[in-house]
């Protein structure tokens, strides 16, 4: 298991990432922090700011998805790191000049949803011509364990920042991220392979979707001369739900995360208001436990090559929504503060083994010429399963407490492993599916 190279580009790329990530760590909540402290909003205006802002992103990101699909990817990821630099660095700049308000710190909040789900579906195609097949979970990896090590550190450091040099400081932070993204990216160069366009009537060029059978999908290697940007904006969406395994893995991951994250809000009034955590506590029930994610994303190739991908998608995408339950027993004390930090332990190990495994088979499963908007459809809809989740979850933690509403969440968790697929689903093992190569990039 040594550590496999993959290349003066992918490095640059896993820099881009990583220094996007740090940043967004450390302005992590800075949106909502800056409209409590600067602009004295309310619980109903700070939850609209929250909600509001990524759904609209969400609606943003639809008609971008073609967009992003026809291009060459590099590009755009340079262009959305920009957008996004620009957008965070507006907020300061506001602050400075008197004129910061709640309307700019929606419109930055939706921009910057936009932005990182276009940017993922771009990175997510670039990464599938960039790698070999075999390569593909190393790299997703590589990612994910960034990722955890950037939520454990980035929040914690923030906080402190912020109560140094005042609420914007993460926010120039977060911006700074993006900027040296964009100048990785742009370090990174290579001539990039022409995407393909898409045939007339708008539907996918032929092999878009697996076929019955579980045989992999064709790739496309000559572009249709003809656009249809009406029916592209659908492709993603029909080739996640023609592909029984995809189709299965979306509703699970649906379901997942966004039960995961209806448990935020409602464990916060939990442990701050009813149990009488101290803040800092609070901060370090959930950053401790993401140091976790380095050992599940280091686990991912090993765990993989010694029990097969069919076995950890549907092992490991149990284990990791079966934990939630016991949120529900938080008590007060160093007690309650321990089962917090073991239960988020156990989620987000399992969670970091899974994604990259999951990423890395979604990648699989898609042809070139679908992957920016497959993702693109994926994001969106997590976004709006975690938006609405989120919404039901505080309702009915007002309707009967916020316990009560963590119980039911836990016990909806428990079921969300029926919505995995069957290794004999699409009539293939997902541990024997073997990707077709598409053309050298």
């Amino acid at each position: 298991m040594a550590r496999r190279r993959l290349g003066r580009r992918f490095g640059l790329l896993w820099a881009a990432y990583a220094v996007s990530a740090y940043g967004s760590g450390l302005g992590f909540g800075a949106l909502p922090l800056i409209a409590v402290l600067v602009l004295r909003a309310g619980p109903a205006e700070v939850a609209a700011l929250s909600a509001a802002g990524p759904a609209v992103g969400a609606l943003l990101a639809v008609p971008l998805a073609p967009w992003v699909e026809f291009r060459r990817k590099r590009p755009v990821m340079i262009v959305t790191d920009l957008v996004r630099c620009a957008a965070l660095a507006s907020v300061p700049v506001a602050y400075a000049l008197g004129l910061l308000g709640p309307g700019q710190l929606f419109v930055v909040s939706a921009t910057l949803s936009a932005a990182r789900i276009a940017s993922g579906a771009a990175s997510g195609a670039y990464l599938k011509a960039l790698l070999r097949p075999e390569d593909l979970l190393v790299a997703n990896a590589r990612f994910e364990s960034t990722n955890w090590s950037s939520i454990a550190v980035g929040p914690p450091l923030g906080g402190a920042a912020i109560g140094v040099f005042g609420p914007v400081v993460t926010l120039v932070a977060d911006a700074l991220g993006h900027l040296l993204s964009a100048l990785c990216l742009v370090a990174a160069g290579g001539r990039e392979e022409a995407p393909p366009r898409p045939v007339a009537g708008g539907t996918a060029p032929a092999g878009g979707t697996a076929p019955a059978g579980g045989t992999a999908p064709v790739e496309v290697t000559t572009p249709a001369r003809s656009t249809a940007p009406a029916g592209a904006l659908l492709d993603g969406w029909r080739h996640l739900l023609r592909d029984p395994v995809l189709r299965a893995l979306c509703l699970n991951n649906m379901a997942v995360s966004g039960l995961i994250m209806a448990t935020e809000p409602v464990l916060a009034v939990l442990l701050l208001r009813d149990l009488g955590f101290p803040p800092w506590q609070y901060a370090l029930a959930f950053a401790a436990p993401c140091l976790g994610g380095l050992v599940g994303s280091r686990l991912a190739r090993r765990t993989v090559a010694r029990h097969g991908r069919g076995r950890v998608i549907g092992v490991v995408g149990t284990l990791r929504a079966v934990w939630l339950i016991g949120l529900a027993l938080v008590g007060p004390g160093t007690v309650g503060l321990l089962t917090v930090m073991a239960v988020e332990l156990a989620i987000i190990v399992h969670m970091s083994l899974y994604t990259p495994v999951l990423a890395t088979l979604r990648l699989e499963r898609t042809p070139r010429h679908l992957v920016a908007r497959t993702l693109t459809a994926w994001s969106i809809a997590q976004q709006a399963s975690i938006a609405v989740l989120t919404a039901l979850g505080g309702l009915l933690a007002a309707a009967t407490g916020p316990r009560t509403a963590l119980v039911v969440v836990g016990l909806l968790a428990l079921a969300t492993p029926l919505l995995l697929p069957r290794s004999d689903q699409s009539g293939t093992s997902l541990a024997r599916h073997r990707p077709a190569r598409g053309p050298a990039s």
